[in-house]
């Protein structure tokens, strides 16, 4: 039986960065390190563009966890930011909670480390609210594709979408008229083929 298309709206959708701590990025081996550090900043980069209320947190940073990615921090200075003391699931965490309803979004586009906990956990819970939840595969890293896979297929039954930042930027867009300089840009800053792509149509625009 096939599902109905839902799609991200930039009027109803909010973004959970969950653990993009120092420690944890150690453990990250499903996916190129640069790579993977990358589509996170690209992820808060979309997040900041389409202007998407942002929840940071992270999970015993002052153990082995460490603390949340440096760049995060100074994207999102005024965003609300959950230090949890030792909740492994954020959803169990009442402030987190608490932030995300109050951003009034009922979409919710969530990444992190590890992917079959610290996203796994909390995309599950929040289906379980009535939640629609997105999640961003390649801003998510975990041990190895086992755990990788095992964790897409546990949230994806339960009726998590999963999506990559390029196709989560595409879709709130909707129509390159909206802005085709502004979305250019934001995949030039982390595409390098489509750096070279932009500079090729910018060069045409300005000979015109």
């Amino acid at each position: 039986m096939s599902k109905q298309y839902v799609r991200l709206d930039k009027n109803n959708a909010a973004v959970l960065l969950v653990d993009h701590q120092a420690g944890l990025s150690s453990l990250v081996r499903d996916i190129d390190p640069d790579r993977f550090r990358n589509n996170v900043l690209a992820l808060a980069d979309l997040a900041k563009y389409f202007q998407l209320p942002t929840i940071l947190t992270t999970s015993f940073e002052n153990g082995p966890n460490g603390p949340l990615m440096t760049e995060l921090k100074e994207t999102f200075p005024d965003a609300p930011y959950i230090a949890r003391p030792g909740q492994i699931n954020a959803w169990d965490n009442e402030d987190f909670v608490k932030a995300v309803k109050a951003t009034g979004k009922k979409q919710l586009i969530i990444a992190g480390i590890v992917t079959e906990v610290c996203v796994a956990f909390p995309a599950l819970s929040a289906l379980e609210e009535g939640y629609e939840v997105f999640v961003v595969t390649d801003a998510s890293g975990t041990f190895n594709e086992l755990t990788r896979h095992s964790a897409w297929d546990r949230m994806s039954a339960a009726g998590a979408q999963l999506m990559t930042w390029f196709g989560v930027a595409c879709e709130l867009h909707r129509d390159w008229r909206n802005d085709v300089e502004g979305l250019g840009t934001l995949f030039a800053n982390h595409i390098p083929d489509y750096h070279n792509l932009i500079n090729s149509y910018t060069t045409v625009q300005n000979s015109k």
